[in-house]
């Protein structure tokens, strides 16, 4: 494999973001933009190429690029690991990204910061490149910390709004706490390999296993379980994972393509993306495993419950993604891996797709975000709506759509687990299809049924979007419906990843549901009597009654159980928490700190107290400067005597 081709991928958007970003002026707006899509496209164009090799006997391809420095026996490089996995994630992100590309065109038109995002939104796509596509933890650490300093930007690209700078700062301290325990972890793999390289750390994964960390006196953890659990804490922090989930609702004060880049193909997957590369690490550790799985499932579940109470029409989504990231996360924990990242691609598509086509809804309401302001729009943007529709068809796991076979297969996955948490987690993916269905729907009715809400000032405005951004939405329904039918037997069952994911045969439960697999035809023909399916349809069925035959019975439902509808309307009070609890400590903390340490023990012993000490000592030394003559020869006198008397003591 060309290395030269390999390292064009990420370079592509790069050069395009520089050149939008430090020339726009020369290149203007129009250039700009067509120089982003050109770069993303080019990448798209190379990573296809790339897969089709793998997929024809190319070997994969693992070697250093460049190395930065040598320190003590570490090298310091960036280097491409291109194999199955590698791949897949290349072509999705870029081609989601390209979507988005396409789409930001139509969107942003007239914002004045134009050329800006688009050198942001390309330069989000560099780092996601390289961190997918990178062969040690440098280079991983690099892209991760990359993308969380463009999604800074992009979140808070309107920087005018106070709640765009709250929101991004917001994002960008959770991020923090994960990534603390993610470079604790990358410390612990440096420190029992010499190495930073990856294939050397799965290579040893056995021998850290049967090692001990000693943290404080004699009692001691598994070396590699503390490992992987530091690692799975900076997948949760990217990855919005209870409880660093906090961040990503409020990343929708960004722009909404950024909203879909985020949280389709690119930052909050690389925590599943990562977890999954280092299958031959958390392989050895089931009480890691069994981590990621309650979290994971809690994730599912609970966060599935806000999108139902929320009536943001870009939050509903973006609760979703929350909820579907802990699908994910749930078959990392029960070894199924290849699902995760087949869950991960199918979601990628229709969740793009929801998020673009919520906001060809917003720019046509003239900005509205709030669905009780619409209604009735399912005429007057049909191409919206169909697209829309097999989005959220796909979502909730609609036999023969792409989602269906992504998250049927997990479900049966983690029924097959024997792992601690296995019960618990099999409930609630089990019940978040019946939650998924039913806040999926209730934005489908409350956007696009029903009679109209618009106000006179939505009315006014109200205008189609162009093909511009209709025609991302048509590229992104096609993957959605089809994509998992043709991929499921090959990715899953087939051998696609190799040895690109490593999964000890005690714990391969996709095995097990792959001995039933009877063809992605008839598996879709065998859930129509499954309880998901029924789950599901009863969640659309419920959406719709309490939407559009009885939205008084909602209202009554809403007022008998205050105190639930008050718990999730408050996100479970965990931004209060951090508001109110946390917050407070850590600012009190820094006061204390400041008046204490900085003007009590710095300024005022070491700097204000040393300089008051030297003055009182020499205004008391002063009184001795008489300026007599006299008073000089009588000291002299009186010291010549005492170090005479300190000789003779010595003789």
């Amino acid at each position: 494999m060309n290395p030269n081709l390999l390292l064009a991928i990420p370079l592509l958007p790069l050069g395009a973001a520089v050149i939008a970003g430090l020339a726009g002026r020369l290149v203007g707006r129009a250039g700009a933009a067509l120089l982003a899509i050109a770069g993303v496209a080019g990448a798209c164009i190379l990573s296809v190429q790339v897969l089709s090799a793998l997929l024809h006997g190319t070997p994969s391809y693992n070697a250093p690029v460049y190395t930065w420095l040598v320190s003590d026996g570490v090298h310091m490089q960036v280097g491409f690991l291109i194999d199955r996995l590698t791949a897949l994630m290349m072509v999705v992100v870029s081609f989601v990204s390209l979507c988005v590309h396409v789409y930001t065109m139509g969107y942003m038109r007239d914002d004045p910061g134009y050329q800006r995002f688009f050198a942001y939104i390309a330069l989000f796509t560099f780092a996601m490149l390289m961190l997918v596509m990178s062969n040690n933890f440098l280079q991983l650490f690099f892209g991760w910390e990359a993308v969380g300093v463009v999604s800074y930007l992009l979140i808070g690209f309107w920087y005018t709004r106070p709640s765009a700078i709250f929101a991004n700062l917001k994002a960008f301290l959770v991020n923090r706490v994960g990534d603390f325990g993610f470079l604790l972890g990358i410390a612990g793999i440096l420190y029992y390999t010499g190495s930073l390289d990856y294939q050397v750390a799965f290579n040893q994964a056995p021998q850290i296993a049967a090692q001990t960390l000693h943290v404080a006196g004699t009692h001691g953890w598994p070396a590699l379980t503390a490992i992987c659990i530091c690692l799975f804490v900076g997948a949760m922090g990217k990855s919005a994972q209870v409880p660093l989930h906090v961040w990503l609702p409020d990343s929708m004060e960004g722009p909404t393509p950024i909203s879909a880049l985020i949280h389709a193909a690119t930052m909050v997957t690389a925590g599943i993306f990562m977890v999954a590369r280092m299958s031959p690490l958390f392989e050895q550790s089931d009480t890691a495993l069994s981590f990621v799985l309650i979290i994971g499932a809690t994730t599912a579940l609970f966060m599935g419950f806000l999108g139902i109470v929320n009536n943001d029409i870009k939050r509903v989504v973006a609760y979703s993604t929350l909820s579907q990231l802990g699908y994910m996360t749930v078959a990392l924990g029960v070894s199924a891996y290849s699902v995760a990242i087949f869950h991960l691609m199918t979601h990628a598509f229709f969740k793009a797709l929801l998020f673009l086509a919520a906001g060809a809804v917003i720019i046509a309401m003239h900005h509205e975000q709030d669905m009780r302001r619409m209604g009735g729009l399912r005429t007057r943007m049909p191409v919206t709506y169909w697209t829309s529709l097999v989005g959220a068809l796909a979502l909730i796991g609609t036999p023969f759509f792409s989602g269906f076979y992504s998250k049927d297969a997990l479900i049966e996955a983690v029924h097959a687990s024997h792992r601690a948490g296995a019960g618990y987690a099999y409930f609630c993916v089990t019940a978040g299809v019946f939650v998924t269905a039913f806040y999926t729907f209730r934005m489908i009715f409350m956007t696009f049924h029903g009679p109209s809400r618009l106000d006179s000032h939505a009315e006014q405005h109200f205008h189609d979007v162009g093909w511009d951004m209709k025609g991302p939405l048509v590229a992104l329904a096609i993957p959605s419906l089809l994509i998992g039918y043709f991929t499921i037997q090959p990715v899953l069952f087939g051998g696609y990843f190799g040895n690109a994911i490593h999964v000890l045969d005690a714990n391969d439960v996709l095995a097990e549901v792959g001995r039933d697999f009877p063809g992605a035809s008839a598996f879709a023909v065998h859930a129509f009597a499954s309880l998901p399916f029924w789950l599901a349809a009863a969640g659309v069925a419920s959406a719709w009654f309490f939407v559009l035959r009885r939205p008084d019975l909602a209202t009554a439902i809403q007022g008998r159980l205050s105190w639930v509808h008050g718990l999730l309307v408050n996100k479970y009070f965990f931004d209060w928490f951090n508001e109110q609890v946390l917050a407070r400590l850590s600012r009190g903390l820094g006061w204390t700190l400041w008046r204490g340490g900085d003007q009590g023990l710095i300024d005022g012993v070491l700097v204000n107290g040393s300089a008051g000490a030297v003055g009182w000592i020499a205004g008391r030394v002063r009184g001795i400067q008489s300026g007599y003559l006299y008073s000089y020869a009588f000291w002299m006198i009186v010291g010549l005597v005492l170090l005479l008397g300190w000789l003779l003591v010595r003789i």
